[in-house]
């Protein structure tokens, strides 16, 4: 089995047909893959769908499917890291180390926290070089669906 944590840039890749899609796809439906989201990630898969959304990107019945096909997932296909002090406070230092937004030092620093107590070290699947980049130097193992070959 391999635990895959996926950031939600890589997660908007299962929603909307985009660089990476087809392998995030592929990803994504191996059936030893446990995928594994932050808490925060719901906020932020709201957000990037809504943003696509008011710059008309994506019409309304598009994206409240969208919306209500990931809050279903939600609930039946993705494990969940909580965001607690923890988290939070291992994020301000990573903000420190690394030229990190804060979500993406939360989305990091909640992979991290993950590590600690998942059964086998998990991969980090992300489409940001920066995030990409930290999550490395801090030893995680990490795809980037956006650069790999397309699946055959």
């Amino acid at each position: 089995m391999t635990h895959l944590y996926l950031d939600t840039s890589a997660l908007v890749k299962l929603y909307v047909y985009e660089s990476g899609t087809p392998q995030m796809l592929e990803l994504a439906s191996k059936a030893d893959n446990q995928l594994t989201l932050s808490t925060l990630t719901q906020i932020e898969f709201h957000s990037a769908v809504r943003s696509r959304q008011r710059a008309g990107d994506l019409d309304d019945s598009v994206s409240e499917s969208m919306l209500d096909r990931f809050d279903n997932d939600l609930d039946n296909r993705f494990n969940r890291q909580a965001v607690n002090g923890y988290v939070i406070d291992l994020a301000a230092g990573l903000v420190g180390q690394y030229p990190l937004r804060a979500y993406d030092a939360l989305q990091l620093a909640a992979c991290l926290i993950f590590r600690t107590a998942a059964p086998e070290e998990p991969v980090f699947v992300c489409a940001d070089k920066e995030l990409l980049a930290a999550a490395e130097s801090e030893g995680l193992t990490t795809i980037d669906p956006s650069s790999q070959a397309e699946p055959e």
